[in-house]
């Protein structure tokens, strides 16, 4: 870990994070929470999703800083695209298979594919896992 640079990921889990910042209230049944930690690259880290009725489902805590000075220590962009896209697939296979669905499936494989496709780049330019852009 960067001596000079300590990472939110120190604290555990953001248990102690309060999430305040809605980030979306569009759906019918549930919330998107961020706290106000913002670490490197200008990013939230940490997100809560919520029911209307307060109960909490989900804490996702992204990776906090490069891989090569702060090691593996929360999920990827691709890691949440790729859940979505395998549930969307397996709509798609069963019963609720639509247009709509095949559609999102279309740009959310295609989402994947550009992020693969800017890390393949910093793996060339000998940057990836680093914070040279």
């Amino acid at each position: 870990m960067n001596a000079e640079r300590p990472y939110e990921a120190t604290l555990g889990e953001g248990q102690r994070n309060e999430f305040k910042k809605l980030i979306d209230a569009s759906h019918k049944y549930t919330d998107v929470f961020s706290d106000d930690y913002i670490g490197p690259g200008n990013a939230h880290h940490h997100y809560l999703i919520s029911g209307k009725n307060g109960n909490r489902f989900l804490f996702v805590r992204f990776q906090d800083g490069p891989i090569n000075e702060a090691g593996v220590n929360g999920v990827m962009d691709e890691n949440l695209l790729a859940i979505v896209i395998d549930r969307l697939r397996g709509f798609q296979e069963g019963p609720y298979k639509c247009r709509e669905n095949a559609l999102a499936l279309t740009k959310l494989e295609e989402s994947l594919m550009w992020l693969k496709e800017r890390t393949r780049g910093r793996e060339v330019r000998g940057v990836e896992g680093t914070h040279i852009i």
